[in-house]
């Protein structure tokens, strides 16, 4: 049968199958009128006649008697007669595909003469896998419609973009770096008579927090939050660049004590002690596992395997006045925070200029100078004047030494609250550390209290 013919009838095939289910089921027969001889209220007779039809390839109309049109009758429960029972399972492709063949649907009870679902499921041809709605059975058609709906919600439903995290740079999310050749003052307000409260140091990394219309940065960095002006500051990609170029790696001390060696092995002499958390500024991270760095300002060598290595860039230092304990003097203080000032200043070798470079001893020589005290040009020197103290006795002003192989090679002021600022190497400058930053040789008093 060609497939105009196909499609004219399986609407009439379907129609009548599903009338013969509803009917079966007792919906609108009124099987009590076959006993009584009365008429159903429906108007429907009490036993209804059920057509399949045997449809050949070149038949355009059809006659009952002519085609073998075939009786279903309901018995008297209203359930089809067994010998008809494959009429009412077949879906509406299993009456055409009868009828296309020649052959009528058998009434036999032998199963082997019996489609099965599975059977009748699977198209034969390629021509039935294209008309698919029309050779399956009714469950088929509606669960693929199901299925192709299902795929078409999922389809609209719209899937909430992520939101992504800020992309940051050395842990900052909007970088400033101090573009100036020694430090940048940070005040507490936004100008040039604010009070100052932190210094960044040339290259010093901030958070950007806000600009004001005037240009001033409202910034945090370290423990400092206060406002410079942006004049003085690589912003957006232009800080990301620097920071590429000046981001140095720091090792961090992650034993309670490390040992620092004058060579990479175990075998080398111990300089000096590290305490935990302590940060060293790397110079060289060595094949054999050990790590070169700047102990002030000299090459040493700790073992990898007690420290922690990072890239970093430098924060802002404090300089918010200490509040000291009672029975320290004003000089002491007013020593402490004019050294202060000089925080981030170069260092050089054989220098005394606080402000275009010194080194350690000429750091602390230029310092006392101003206050009456004239001191040698030389760390092991100072260490032999003054008084002796020991080390829970030091109060800011006081000087701690520093000693290599035990002979002192590096000297600092100690500025209360377990810090000393002091000229370090080239590549920090003048610096505050903790105290104890490597082990203190002697303290030194040279101030009257």
């Amino acid at each position: 049968m060609n497939r105009i013919n196909r499609l004219k009838y399986t609407g009439v095939i379907a129609g009548v199958g599903l009338a013969v289910v509803v009917l079966s089921n007792g919906a609108y027969a009124n099987t009590g009128a076959k006993e009584t001889g009365e008429e159903p209220e429906t108007g429907i007779e009490s036993e209804i006649e059920v057509y399949s039809l045997d449809l050949s390839e070149n038949t355009s109309t059809y006659d009952a008697d002519d085609h073998g049109i075939q009786p279903l009758s309901l018995d008297e429960e209203g359930q089809s007669e067994p010998e008809n029972d494959v009429v009412l399972s077949a879906g509406a492709g299993d009456v055409l595909t009868d009828g296309e063949n020649g052959t009528e649907p058998s009434g036999t009870d032998d199963p082997a003469e019996t489609d099965t679902a599975e059977d009748s499921a699977e198209p034969d041809t390629a021509d039935d896998q294209d008309e698919i709605g029309l050779s399956a059975g009714a469950g088929a058609v509606f669960e693929q419609a199901d299925e192709e709906d299902s795929a078409v919600q999922a389809r609209n439903i719209e899937t909430p973009e992520e939101v992504s995290e800020p992309e940051t740079h050395w842990g900052y999310t909007n970088l400033g770096i101090a573009h100036v050749d020694n430090h940048l003052n940070i005040r507490e307000e936004p100008n040039e008579s604010g009070k100052l409260i932190g210094k960044l140091s040339k290259d010093a990394a901030c958070e950007i927090l806000g600009i004001d219309e005037n240009g001033w940065a409202h910034i945090k960095s370290g423990k400092v939050e206060g406002y410079c002006s942006t004049e003085f500051l690589y912003l957006g990609d232009a800080a990301v660049a620097r920071g590429h170029e000046v981001a140095s790696m720091i090792a961090i001390v992650n034993t309670q004590t490390l040992k620092v060696r004058g060579e990479p092995n175990t075998d080398s002499i111990v300089i000096t002690l590290i305490p935990q958390e302590e940060e060293l500024e790397v110079v060289e991270v060595m094949e054999n596992g050990w790590i070169k760095f700047l102990l002030d300002d000299e090459e040493a060598y700790v073992s990898g395997d007690y420290v922690d290595v990072e890239e970093r860039l430098e924060k802002a230092v404090t300089l918010t006045e200490l509040k000291y304990g009672q029975g320290v003097s004003d000089v002491r203080v007013d020593l402490v925070q004019y050294a202060k000032q000089f925080v981030g200043n170069p260092y050089v070798w054989g220098g005394t200029s606080l402000t275009n470079g010194a080194d350690c001893s000429g750091f602390t020589l230029s310092i006392y100078k101003k206050y009456g005290v004239s001191l040698p040009h030389h760390a092991a020197s100072q260490a032999q004047m003054g008084t002796k103290i020991d080390y829970g006795s030091a109060q800011p002003g006081d000087l701690v030494f520093y000693a290599k192989n035990g002979s002192i090679n590096h000297v600092a002021i100690y500025i209360g609250n377990g810090q000393v600022i002091h000229a370090s190497s080239p590549k920090t400058g003048i610096k505050i550390s903790s105290w104890n930053y490597r082990t203190p040789a002697c303290i030194r008093r040279y101030l009257s209290n």
